[in-house]
């Protein structure tokens, strides 16, 4: 544990809890370490912290409209399919983590094995059957697989998939640790499902090549490592095992049974979603939950600064209460160094709110070192979103 330099003060007009019970006509702004686990001030201002008039630099917060992507394809020594995986579009990366889009049309012709790093696939829409070396899993709509690094994996599609692809890179995933609530707390590891060896995996390890296939085609693999694919081709289908033991698996959980922590008098901050853990970052779920029901506790996230993390979120499903003009398929990027929170139209609703629970699913990522945006973010970014938290809020 790092001995900070601790020394709580309270100076001026200033509430004495933190996200509540703030002095009438102020916002509340944190700036704290390591996110929202270090030392913490706890200003009230005036005026709400992102009510700039304009932004220049690299500071200022991004929005990509990843529905505007289409199916790539990605050249190389070795060129990967359409829908492959590794045609994705990369949309953010840096040495630990690489955030891409990827659109399935069909179902896949080949074998990937990631040899970078363990792969997170969040599908944002469409249902398939994975298989792999463990067996058989069906995906659906707010499915996170996590996929560790080496498994040999495809997808057989019922309907078209696009899904998030978050690799932690050189790295691996694990879940938090929860603390006073306990390991039951936000879901049971009861609720991972993992892949059965069962009749479906059986038949698909009996063919002599992927389906739609000529029968002679034979099984193509291709396995990327630092960046670089190299294919191996087989005459059988490497997917054949027959059973397997050990205490390493490719694990499934859904939104849906993610159960959030809540506070009726206090708004807890996103660490408190925290749903997976790698080497300097992490990925969080944001679900829907009820408001916070004391009087005086905001309704709606705090500004904050965002010093000591770059912050990603990949908008689901749901009405995004503190974002406005914010639609599924869409993430933004907000870079570590400045001020943010929620939309002036969601200020107004800030100590009470006209619904009992907020209706979103989200996927958020921070990451401790910086993002690089990729050519195909920038692409299909909305360069009006940093004008999106221009003026006082109304009413």
């Amino acid at each position: 544990m790092k001995r900070y330099i601790q020394y709580p003060r309270v100076a001026g007009v200033a509430s004495r809890q933190a996200h509540a019970d703030l002095p009438p006509g102020t916002y509340e702004r944190e700036m704290s370490k390591e996110g929202f686990f270090g030392p913490a001030a706890f200003f009230h201002h005036r005026h709400p912290p992102t009510g700039w008039t304009s932004f220049e630099g690299p500071l200022r917060p991004h929005a990509f409209d990843l529905t505007k992507l289409p199916a790539g394809g990605a050249a190389g020594a070795i060129t990967a399919p359409e829908g492959s995986p590794w045609a994705a579009h990369e949309v953010l990366h840096n040495a630990h983590c690489r955030v891409r889009w990827w659109r399935l049309p069909r179902s896949m012709d080949h074998l990937v094995r990631n040899a970078d790093g363990d792969e997170l696939l969040f599908v944002h829409a469409g249902r398939a059957e994975l298989y792999c070396d463990f067996g058989h899993l069906a995906v659906e709509p707010g499915d996170y697989v996590v996929l560790p690094r080496g498994t040999l994996w495809r997808l057989e599609c019922a309907e078209p998939v696009d899904a998030l692809l978050i690799e932690a890179t050189n790295s691996t995933y694990t879940l938090p640790d929860k603390g006073l609530v306990g390991a039951h707390a936000i879901f049971d590891p009861a609720l991972l499902d993992v892949p059965a060896i069962d009749e479906a995996f059986r038949a698909q390890s009996a063919r002599t090549a992927p389906e739609g296939a000529a029968a002679d085609a034979g099984w193509r693999v291709l396995v990327r490592r630092r960046g670089v694919l190299s294919a191996v081709s087989y005459p059988f289908n490497p997917l054949d095992a027959v059973g397997w033991h050990g205490d390493l698996c490719v694990c499934r959980v859904n939104v849906r049974d993610i159960r959030p922590l809540t506070s009726h008098r206090y708004h807890l901050p996103p660490s408190a979603h925290t749903t997976f853990v790698a080497n300097r970052f992490v990925v969080c779920t944001f679900v829907p939950r009820p408001f916070e029901t004391d009087p005086g506790a905001l309704k709606v996230p705090f500004f904050h600064n965002n010093d000591d993390y770059d912050e990603v979120i990949f908008y689901h499903a749901g009405d995004f209460f503190s974002r406005d003009h914010i639609h599924p398929g869409m993430i933004t990027f907000h870079p570590a160094g400045f001020t943010h929170g929620p939309h002036p139209k969601a200020l107004t609703r800030m100590l009470v709110q006209t619904k009992p629970a907020t209706d979103e699913y989200a996927v958020m990522i921070d990451t401790r070192d910086a993002l690089e945006v990729a050519p195909a973010a920038t692409s299909v970014e909305w360069t009006g979103y940093v004008d999106s938290w221009r003026g006082e809020p109304a009413g």
